[in-house]
């Protein structure tokens, strides 16, 4: 397989042929059963390609995921209960990165659950090793060249255009065809559920929530036409064909 994939750790801003014309595919698992989890990393590890993958949970799953040399194990914090008052992933946001920490210790790259971000959790980000943060989307559709910066902490930020749940809902999309050659940085974001799904629509998504721990019971949500794991199969026969 091409090596066009990289992952995000490998980003050197002192080196642009480090993410100038590659493709970064990243994955959010926002507490994925096994089962759905285990599918998605099926099809990636069947095109055997470079992929990150933002961690939200402990699982043993977590162990195939290290076995493969061409996966980076990144975390992806989820300060939303605690921005409501609710201490249960820890009472401040040191707590809850530290707890991440414990799951995936060997993380150098960061993506918040909502993005959430503000100059203090970027340096806690810092004081614990964490290199690369990919807390900023600015979507596709604004045709704007993106580049990785450094912050004042030397965290390389690394902005992403494309999202799987996003693309749900923007009634006009770029094709992936012309994506892949937009200049700039090109990192895409998955999620194993809308990859199972093969989501279209968030109501599909919507509809199925109950049902997330029941892979036979959601396999009836599956989507037939062309959805979220198209555009996942569209990126790599792209890359299959030198493109």
């Amino acid at each position: 397989m091409s090596d066009k994939f990289a992952t995000i750790k490998s980003i050197n801003l002192n080196n642009r042929q480090s993410w100038e014309d590659r493709l970064f595919l990243t994955f959010d698992i926002d507490w994925a059963s096994d089962d759905v989890l285990n599918y998605t990393i099926d099809i990636v590890e069947q095109h055997d390609v470079a992929a990150t993958w933002f961690v939200t949970h402990d699982t043993p799953v977590l162990e195939r995921l290290r076995q493969n040399k061409k996966f980076e194990l990144g975390i992806h914090p989820n300060f939303n209960f605690l921005l409501n008052g609710d201490f249960r992933l820890g009472s401040n946001f040191s707590e809850v990165i530290d707890r991440m920490l414990e799951i995936v210790p060997e993380a150098t790259s960061v993506r918040s659950h909502s993005m959430t971000q503000n100059s203090n959790i970027l340096d806690a980000f810092y004081k614990r090793g964490l290199t690369h943060d990919c807390n900023h989307f600015v979507p596709e559709q604004t045709d704007m060249i993106l580049i990785p910066w450094l912050l004042w902490n030397d965290i390389i930020k690394v902005p992403y255009f494309w999202e799987d749940d996003v693309f749900c809902l923007y009634s006009q999309n770029t094709p992936l065809q012309i994506l892949s050659f937009r200049e700039g940085v090109k990192v895409f974001n998955f999620h194993p559920i809308h990859v199972f799904l093969n989501t279209e629509n968030l109501d599909r998504y919507e509809g199925s929530r109950d049902h997330h721990r029941d892979i036979n019971k959601l396999k009836s949500y599956i989507f037939d036409g062309h959805g979220t794991q198209n555009n996942l199969l569209d990126l790599f026969h792209l890359a299959e064909r030198g493109e």
